[in-house]
């Protein structure tokens, strides 16, 4: 069976994701590009006599390498030579979603442009004509609506067709073509560069350092490069203004002249405010925009009590019949006190929340899907501002709340790289999943009546933790304005199903995945080091584990739980948070539930409390230590993030408990 393989690429919010999703089904993978910790995501489907691998590249505007994401879809499409490229666009903003794909067929890349939410376009009384687009780019043009699967069955066919795209795209640069045409003569001289003369030439004025970079590599290269510069110098005296900015404008102008031919609107712009609009005058008011946000936030983890635990429960209750089947049937010995106290007790522990987990991811998911998730970050950009963050240093936050790595990942659409360090430096205060677990424990145990509520208060505090460190940090390292947040708000679209849940089970099956890798590993070796040495009674004081524990247990006396499981939990946390559980677990050998009636025996209210602060704040996982250090490049950020954040962990802690000991 021949193999193909093509390249997925597209504007943020233009339903690259959907199809996707609907292209590859279930057969996904997810891995890091080459050299950096940025998510790539690759599939397969089968039509007729070809397999055809697809690569979803990261959402870009444009190929102009100004961000990671937008080096790797480039680079991707210059050196990982897919056989063919589909652009998904927005129907309903063709003109700004049309750049993209003028700089695909500029490079001379095999293109299939797909016209995404063709409904919406049409009830904007949008109306484009297929045919003559194609016929004007000379590319395939499919009309689609991917959340509805319309379109998708026809992309198929043109992707495996064996007739390629002849594009047809000369954008006139008038002024600067003279130089165009100068450096592309010499640009052809050069054996071995076998990169499109013509759009390496535009790249040349428009100063463009990564195709300079592959140019200074050829001997005759360094002669265009110094050339390209006096030619700008020429060009700029001629036009008044920088050569990219004019490029660009003719570009757009361009684009905006085949919109005209290839685009009919057929009711008037602005007649009546649209449903999105009329949202974002509640959503995005300045005074309503954030209590909004809080009171979602504050939903979500309601409906992760209310909704989770019951199913939890009975999770639960399978694991305690398990482990009690175990001793039974295996009897009292090392075997039994394996499986039951550690493995059980232990993972089982953790998986119990697995249920609230999926329910938090499941709401995310949605929120992202529908388009609310992009408002957050309007919403907070005053506030951030006048505390000198970015506004849209909030998304990568707001993602943290899932898992921190990909939240740190994310820092990367930050345009400045002092925003992108800061951000990346405080995402590990954002609560993220691993902790879900403690704090259900623990909020479930000794505030029963108000669990969602405590819940809600670690994630603002959170918040405040990192707001307060980025002020701090940016006041050391980091003097420079702020530059104001410009970005794009999709409309509001209904969520698809199968979109959210496949984010949900994407999420929830790396949870998963530690507690058969990570978790499982932690356990058997608390399990082991609290049966050391031979003959001594079971996570006892005497034990090794014990031992160590006794060390550092009187660190955290004055937080109110100067107890040396507790010490023990909090050090094996770093190696994943949900360790902590799952350590408290296999350390007393029960689940869930016995969890629920031992620890009032070792903690307070107000212990509890500051234990799951501590949880919060203390030294982010080794997943997310290795991700700051990878991001940053930078040992000494990570040392000052690991530093920092135990030194807050445990100040706050030893603050709320000894304060509530003199208010209580």
């Amino acid at each position: 069976m021949e193999e193909i393989t093509i390249a997925l690429c597209g504007n943020p919010n233009s339903g690259k994701t959907t199809v996707f999703n609907l292209l590859t089904g279930s057969r996904q993978k997810t891995g890091n590009w080459p050299g950096v910790t940025v998510e790539k995501k690759e599939g397969l489907f089968e039509k007729g006599e070809k397999r055809v691998k697809v690569v979803d590249l990261p959402g870009t505007y444009s190929l102009t390498a100004y961000s990671i994401d937008e080096k790797i879809a480039r680079d991707f499409l210059i050196n990982g030579r897919p056989d063919r490229t589909v652009v998904i666009v927005d129907s309903t903003n063709l003109e700004r979603n049309l750049y993209l794909t003028i700089e695909l067929l500029e490079m001379g890349i095999d293109c299939i442009l797909l016209l995404n939410m063709m409904d919406l376009a049409e009830k904007n009384g949008i109306r484009i004509d297929i045919d003559k687009l194609s016929k004007a780019l000379g590319i395939p043009v499919i009309p689609a609506v991917a959340i509805k699967n319309k379109g998708i069955e026809e992309l198929k066919e043109a992707i495996v067709s064996d007739k390629r795209s002849t594009p047809l795209i000369k954008v006139d640069y008038r002024i600067v073509e003279n130089s165009i045409n100068k450096l592309s003569k010499m640009i052809e001289e050069i054996d071995g560069y076998n990169l499109p003369s013509r759009w390496t030439a535009i790249k040349l004025l428009e100063g463009d350092e990564q195709v300079k970079e592959w140019l200074s590599n050829f001997s005759k290269g360094k002669e265009v490069i110094a050339l390209s510069e006096k030619e700008i110098l020429s060009c700029e005296e001629n036009i008044g203004e920088d050569v990219e900015s004019y490029i660009i404008e003719r570009r757009y102008g361009f684009i905006s002249g085949l919109v005209k031919e290839c685009q009919k609107r057929i009711s008037p712009i602005g007649e009546r405010l649209s449903i999105s609009d009329r949202i974002d005058k509640i959503v995005l008011n300045r005074w309503l925009g954030i209590p909004i946000f809080l009171f979602f936030m504050w939903l979500s983890f309601k409906l992760v009590f209310s909704l989770g635990n019951p199913i939890a429960d009975i999770i639960d209750g399978f694991f305690s019949s398990l482990s009690d089947l175990t001793k039974k049937t295996i009897g009292e010995n090392w075997i039994s006190s394996l499986i039951s106290d550690g493995i059980i007790a232990g993972v089982g522990s953790v998986l119990v929340f697995l249920p609230n987990i999926m329910i938090l991811f499941l709401i995310i998911g949605f929120l992202e899907d529908c388009g609310y998730m992009a408002r957050a970050a309007f919403v907070m950009d005053r506030l951030m501002h006048s505390l000198g963050l970015h506004g849209k240093s909030f998304i990568p936050m707001i993602l943290g709340f899932g898992c921190n790595i990909p939240g740190i990942m994310a820092c990367r659409t930050l345009d400045s790289e002092k925003d992108r360090i800061l951000t990346i430096l405080i995402n590990p205060f954002m609560s993220c999943s691993a902790r879900l677990p403690i704090y259900i424990l623990f909020a479930g145990t000794f505030f029963s009546s108000h669990a969602s509520d405590i819940v809600f208060s670690m994630y603002i505090l959170g918040i405040i933790v990192a707001i307060f460190t980025a002020i701090l940090f940016k006041s050391l390292f980091f003097k420079e304005e702020v530059s104001p947040l410009i970005m794009e708000l999709p409309p509001y679209r209904m969520p698809t199903f199968k979109n959210v849940i496949i984010q949900m089970w994407t999420r929830s099956s790396l949870f998963l995945k530690k507690a058969g890798t990570v978790i499982f590993g932690g356990v058997i070796l608390i399990w082991l080091l609290s049966s050391m040495p031979p003959g001594v009674k079971y996570a006892s004081e005497s034990s090794l584990i014990g031992r160590f524990g006794k060390i550092f247990a009187p660190i955290f006396s004055p937080a109110g739980f100067g107890f040396w499981q507790a010490a023990v939990a909090l050090i094996f946390g770093i190696l994943a948070k949900e360790i902590v559980v799952g350590t408290l677990g296999t350390l007393f050998g029960v689940e869930e539930e016995g969890l629920n009636k031992v620890l009032p025996h070792y903690f307070t209210k107000l212990s509890s409390f500051s234990f799951m602060v501590m949880s919060l704040l203390y030294i982010p996982c080794i997943a997310s230590i290795g991700a700051i250090r990878a991001e940053t490049g930078s040992w000494k950020w990570t040392a000052i993030t690991v530093f920092w954040s135990l030194f807050i962990g445990w100040t706050l802690a030893v603050i709320f408990y000894q304060l509530g000991k003199l208010l209580l």
